[in-house]
């Protein structure tokens, strides 16, 4: 038998990137560090978001977002998981084809309903 997680309504199952501990510049960061929105792997998608065209995320894209209603799942050990309402899904991160990193972001985030 396996198991999984499938989420419902307008939700999304993100894996949550490890927290780093140190910015780019080398800033040293204390562990009770609160950093507003956090990135991650979309692991699985309700059928709700999937056939919705405004919310054009995939498995296995990485977001960011914002974990303010986001629910934790403590289903895997070694990972973090969340239940994450698509609303709160700030960005998708893209690769264009000639290797460049783009950023798209939601309609909520541009301001467009």
């Amino acid at each position: 038998m396996t198991e999984y997680v499938e989420p419902l309504g307008m939700r999304i199952l993100i894996r949550k990137d490890e927290s780093r501990h140190q910015t780019r510049g080398g800033i040293v960061l204390p562990d009770d560090a609160e950093i507003p929105t956090i990135t991650g792997r979309v692991v699985e998608i309700s059928a709700q978001v999937e056939r919705n065209e405004d919310f054009p995320i995939r498995k296995y894209d990485k977001v960011l977002f914002h974990p303010r209603r986001s629910i934790p799942v403590d289903f895997e050990s070694d990972n973090k998981l969340f239940v994450v309402p698509v609303e709160d899904v700030c960005a998708v991160f893209r690769r264009t084809t000639t290797g460049t990193e783009t950023i798209e972001t939601t309609d909520a985030e541009r301001g467009e309903e």
